[in-house]
């Protein structure tokens, strides 16, 4: 069979024989020892809210949901060359002077390559073990040999184990490598964390029981042309998922960034229509972005629409309510959306500022440069409350705006200083009102 039934793509099946599993290899359970366990009462099991051990890296450890919890499995996946290997380079280090011993398996660089990325970043790690080694058990006999406090493995794809005779990244031995490395860590309280190949799509290569393994998978995101990097966590069983951190670039590796906002805002342009800040949260953090919106009157018949960083999907519905509930006649036209900086959003509260984008470049009217809007918008033009206002109004005040115009339902509780006027709207045509 050519074609898979399922995503309708040509030449991915691959024939994998299952082999029984050698009796030496299975008794020993994948080469590490293996710790008596037995049932035990909830109220008799110790608390580990103190275990949470900080890395050093802010940004890093916000993601992490406040520091590593021992014996948890990591996973990150990017693309190739967005800077995973010197992330966990520099995180090794920091590693080694709270930890101990952290052995860094590459199944893709010699240690003279690691040694070199170690010498351009500026790090002496004093306990940093290098193996490039990709068979599985020859890396436990080593664990067991070394018992490292702290485990990296570049990358798990690299990774095969003898017990199975298909080849390295498949799906059978993805799926082993990852089991046996979560047994590692739980059986013997040891972080891991797992380096992951990304598919062409932008998904963590291999079976998706890879991302069910771990307990946490974090993505690292980054645009080619910019020189920050995110990492964004979308699952994490000892934290908040959708936590966000940023990182910029430098000759000396990744530099944590504290002022986001601040970054994203950097470049942005005064009086000019068609450029909205809204206020978004990711995970705990609260962001401050520029949206910007072109409506231009089309050659065709029927308007283009392109976006960048939010759902082309949303927009459409966001233009189809302004042309039914206010008039603005924008389906006819060529609509183009973006998110300036790169970054990509995908909450509700976004709502209000495409449609205060949008209605901005159509009336060619600016909107004020010391204004920041939120609010979800409904197909009836009504603006929906969203979750966690005073911390959006305060970030706007401290990125110095004066004005925020939000929902009418954020009004009641909201916490806010003096210094700046919040205006409460109930529907689309207030909103507009208030920004122009």
């Amino acid at each position: 069979m050519g074609k898979c039934p399922d995503c309708g793509e040509w030449n991915m099946l691959v024939e994998e024989r299952s082999a029984p599993s050698r009796a030496d290899l299975a008794t020993r359970g994948g080469l590490f020892r293996r710790r008596e366990v037995s049932p035990l009462a909830y109220q008799d099991i110790e608390s580990q809210t103190e275990a949470r051990q900080p890395t050093g890296i802010e940004e890093f450890d916000r993601v992490l949901g406040g520091g590593i919890v021992p014996g948890s499995l990591i996973l990150i996946g990017g693309e190739p060359g967005c800077g995973k290997s010197t992330l966990l380079l520099q995180v090794s280090d920091k590693l080694t002077g709270t930890y101990g011993k952290v052995l860094y398996i590459s199944g893709e660089e010699s240690e003279r390559q690691i040694k070199l990325r170690g010498e351009r970043l500026g790090i002496k790690p004093q306990e940093l073990y290098l193996l490039p080694e990709t068979c599985l058990e020859r890396i436990f006999e080593q664990v067991d040999r070394l018992d490292p406090q702290a485990i990296v493995v570049d990358s798990v794809q690299t990774v095969f184990s003898m017990k199975l005779e298909s080849a390295p990244g498949s799906v059978s031995q993805v799926r082993e490598v990852a089991g046996q490395f979560l047994m590692l860590a739980k059986n013997r309280t040891v972080p891991v964390f797992l380096i992951g190949h990304v598919t062409k799509e932008g998904a963590i290569a291999g079976p998706k029981a890879l991302e069910h393994i771990v307990d946490t998978v974090l993505y690292f995101e980054g645009e080619r042309h910019h020189n920050h990097r995110i990492i964004r966590a979308v699952k994490n069983r000892f934290g908040a998922a959708n936590e966000l951190g940023i990182f910029e670039m430098t000759g000396h590796g990744l530099e944590p960034v504290l002022n986001a906002s601040g970054l994203f805002l950097n470049e942005r342009p005064i009086g000019v229509p068609g450029s909205v800040v809204t206020a978004c949260m990711e995970g705990t953090r609260p962001l401050m972005v520029e949206l910007q919106a072109l409506v231009a009157s089309s050659k065709y018949g029927t308007g283009r629409r392109m976006t960048q960083g939010v759902d082309t999907n949303r927009v459409s519905l966001l233009m189809a309510m302004l042309e039914k509930r206010l008039g603005m006649d924008v389906l006819g036209d060529d609509v183009f959306v973006n998110v300036a900086g790169g970054i990509s959003i995908d909450e509700p509260a976004a709502d209000l500022g495409i449609v205060a984008a949008i209605a901005s470049s159509f009336r060619n009217i600016p909107v004020d440069e010391r204004s920041a809007v939120f609010g979800e918008v409904g197909l009836a033009g009504e603006v929906r409350a969203t979750n966690q206002a005073s911390v959006r109004v305060r970030e706007a005040y401290a990125m110095g705006f004066r004005r925020c115009v939000i929902p009418q339902g954020n009004l009641i509780g909201l916490e806010y200083d003096d210094g700046i006027e919040v205006i409460g709207v109930r529907n689309v045509s207030d909103a507009l009102d208030a920004m122009f």
